[in-house]
């Protein structure tokens, strides 16, 4: 069990005739303290027993209505120290003078167990540490451990024993409710991240956010991965050589890479300065089958290590999809919007930029000699990277805000999904200026607000064709209907403003497993489609 309670210092205690006074350590409060009055030692008990019958009148009768409020442990060692002894008898209680007065020790308790009168069954009892005996627990038994919360604010006013007053901090309750009750804390490594982030990112003078590598603390020092770099660009130019369209898609992203500033020929290394090469591959999402993403292999194991398993991955930073999407259908007037090239917008401070190598062939020519690169952005595929841009987004964010809005902020820090921003506002006017005004914010540190879509033509109006969502850059808002928009992986019907869904008609084995694939091959975050999904079967 573990309560919160009270501490207080500078106290002291007396005897009650007061020939004894001393210090106390720190006190702590707790919600129950042994109180049994049957192991007090009384004027009776000490005249039942002849060795005992003379001290009977330096032991003080038990007030029943006084209470029990205050529990020495043997960290107070002085009040513990016997200045006097009495033995009597074998087996006979034997009593001892303290500082604070006479205690009688007799027959109270074993260890931490009654003796019991009878030994005739075979029931046990079982102590809080998994232990069982046939001794009954001793209900007087408890373990304080101190734990100091020093962000208490209230305090309440004694009296020391100079006479001064003073305020000691105590707290408002033993058990305190707080909104983050629910919410799972960060971990250790966690924490870290977020220290590394708070202590190293900062602006450059062009208004772009600079960010770490963020490091483990203890990690084992990279190797000169280039052999296995080379390896794999040679087997990807294999891969490319065999599909035209791929190889020219490549080339292009690599090239709109290196035009973006998003990344630079890499200097030659000093000796011994240690650096990762990192393979790349390409990929292609499901529904843009046409563009190409270069993807940086982080995962890729030399030596049994990798630049990932070195790197702190850090907490996660997004918010939750559910609460994203029902804040969205809240007012009539939804919007969404996307940020361009989310992880490039960050940049990778300078040091660090030689953990982020990559070969590729000079001129984008395939049949020209290998050249090193290296990225001055984070880059997908990296561990941390989903945590240090939204970190730095929010970063910009806050900054912005005092010029900007709270609003505005608040659209960044609460309506975005990594890069994905989805809210609504009571009127179209209200969507336009929040969008104008998030836009402004964002572009003061160089990152791109654009894709924007509405379920109202007249959001659309106000942005220019070149920043609407690409399904509806070439329609005629006065009389084109609205398409249908993906948005976070749900199909947004913005011409009916509701959600929408695509079933695949592909046939699949009636068994559990054909029927798990096309349940589970149905995105609904909302659970709107269970109704129909999960049915009960008639019998």
């Amino acid at each position: 069990m573990e309560t919160a309670g009270r501490r207080a210092n500078n106290l002291m205690i007396s005897s009650i005739d007061d020939k004894a006074k001393f210090h106390l350590p720190a006190l702590i409060e707790c919600e129950m303290i042994p109180d049994d009055r049957q192991e007090l030692p009384t004027p009776d008990i000490a005249n039942h027993f002849s060795h005992l019958k003379h001290i009977a009148n330096k032991i003080p009768p038990v007030d029943p209505q006084v209470q029990i409020l205050l529990l020495l442990g043997r960290d107070v060692l002085r009040a513990h120290k016997v200045r006097e002894h009495i033995n009597g008898p074998h087996d006979a209680p034997y009593a001892q003078r303290l500082d604070l007065g006479w205690v009688i020790v007799g027959e109270v308790c074993l260890g931490t167990s009654h003796q019991p009168k009878h030994h005739n069954v075979f029931k046990t009892s079982v102590y809080s540490n998994g232990r069982t005996s046939l001794m009954e627990p001793c209900s007087n038994m408890i373990q304080v451990k101190e734990r100091i919360d020093k962000t208490q604010k209230s305090g309440l006013n004694i009296t020391s024993n100079k006479g001064s007053t003073g305020k000691v901090q105590f707290g408002t309750a033993v058990f305190d409710k707080t909104n983050d009750d629910e919410k799972e804390a960060l971990s250790i490594e966690d924490n870290i991240f977020l220290d590394i982030m708070d202590r190293h990112v900062h602006q450059d003078e062009n208004g772009s956010w600079v960010a770490p590598l963020p490091f483990r603390p203890e990690r084992r020092r990279l190797p000169n991965n280039r052999i296995q770099a080379q390896k794999r660009l040679y087997s990807l130019r294999k891969s490319l050589e065999k599909d035209s369209t791929k190889k020219n898609q490549f080339a292009e992203f690599v090239q709109k890479m290196l035009d973006n500033d998003h990344a630079e020929p890499a200097p030659p290394l000093e000796h011994g300065k240690e650096c990762w090469y990192l393979p790349i591959f390409g990929v292609h999402h499901p529904q843009k089958p046409d563009q190409i993403r270069v993807v940086f292999d982080s995962s890729a194991e030399f030596d049994d290590i990798s630049l990932n398993s070195v790197l702190l991955s850090g907490p996660d930073l997004n918010n939750p999809l559910l609460g994203v999407l029902m804040r969205f259908r809240k007012d009539p007037i939804a919007f969404s919007a996307d940020i361009q090239q989310m992880f490039y917008n960050f940049l990778v401070e300078e040091d660090h930029r030689d953990f982020l190598r990559f070969l590729w062939f000079k001129d984008n020519d395939m049949t020209k000699e290998i050249c090193e690169y290296r990225m001055k952005v984070h880059v997908f595929g990296n561990s941390p990277s989903p945590s240090v841009a939204t970190y730095c987004l929010r970063r910009a964010a806050q900054k912005g805000e005092k010029i900007h809005g709270s609003d505005a902020k608040q659209y960044v820090e609460r309506n975005f999904y990594v890069d994905d921003g989805l809210s609504s506002s009571p009127t179209p006017q209200g969507a336009i200026d929040l969008l104008k005004r998030t836009r402004a914010m964002l572009a003061e540190s160089n990152i791109n607000l654009h894709k924007i879509a509405s379920n109202s033509g007249e959001v659309v109006k106000a942005f220019d064709v070149d920043d609407r969502a690409k399904g509806i850059k070439d329609l005629d808002l006065s009389s084109d209907p609205l398409p249908i928009q993906r948005s976070l992986g749900m199909l947004w019907d913005l011409d009916t403003d509701a959600f929408t869904f695509s079933v695949s008609s592909e046939d699949k084995a009636f068994t559990k497993r054909g029927v798990l694939s096309v349940v589970n091959s149905l995105y609904d975050p909302l659970g709107l489609t269970a109704p129909i999904t999960i049915k009960e079967r008639p019998y």
